[in-house]
């Protein structure tokens, strides 16, 4: 049973269809000195500039995800500005200056991911859309997200970032536990890759 509140923000599952997720990312870059932490597990976009940002919305139709939203940061890389050697990190550290960073996004819009949801979440939620709480939030011990699911902002409209799929069913987790563990996916119109709006 999820009984604790224990986000961790989108992690990879599968693809839809149950075809499985071979860990391919995208190498996107980081501007030197972007001044926002950006953790494993949260969503990220392209900004005008050609580089890649945390994603501050949440993705429900009065705060809808910018059209340049890429996919779930899983890391990053760049050469540290103190001891000059190059880092494999978690997590972006922010204000970090490094001309070589790059995230590491899971960019494919069929990518079914794992999210727990802030209260319970029942199986007539099936196939609703629902948003998120908390997008930027996580933790610099561990680099992950707190990102939650809201069931709050269940809804029908295809602005609405995610599509539920499925709920996790395992020994620690259920449909309809107090904090419910959700599988999901991006929404057409909230993917870069398919939604057809330049940046």
């Amino acid at each position: 049973m999820a009984t604790t509140a224990a986000p961790y923000g989108l992690k990879a599952v599968n693809l839809v269809g149950g075809q499985p997720y071979a860990g391919s990312t995208r190498l996107v870059k980081i501007a030197s000195g972007y001044a926002s932490n950006i953790f494993n597990g949260s969503v990220v976009s392209v900004v005008a500039a050609g580089t890649v940002e945390i994603v501050n919305e949440l993705g429900t139709n009065a705060s809808q995800f910018p059209a340049g939203t890429l996919g779930v940061f899983v890391g990053c890389s760049y050469t540290d500005p103190s001891t000059k050697q190059k880092l494999f990190s978690q997590y972006w550290p922010t204000g970090t200056v490094a001309s070589d960073a790059v995230a590491y996004v899971i960019d494919d819009p069929d990518v079914v991911f794992q999210i727990q949801a802030d209260e319970s979440v029942a199986q007539a939620a099936l196939g609703s859309n629902i948003g998120v709480a908390n997008p930027t939030a996580g933790s610099t011990v561990n680099g992950n997200s707190t990102m939650a699911a809201d069931p709050t902002t269940l809804d029908v409209t295809n602005t609405i970032a995610f599509k539920i799929v499925d709920f996790v069913d395992s020994t620690t987790s259920s449909v309809g536990d107090t904090y419910t563990d959700l599988l999901v996916k991006f929404n057409p119109l909230s993917h870069a890759y398919t939604n057809g709006t330049g940046i």
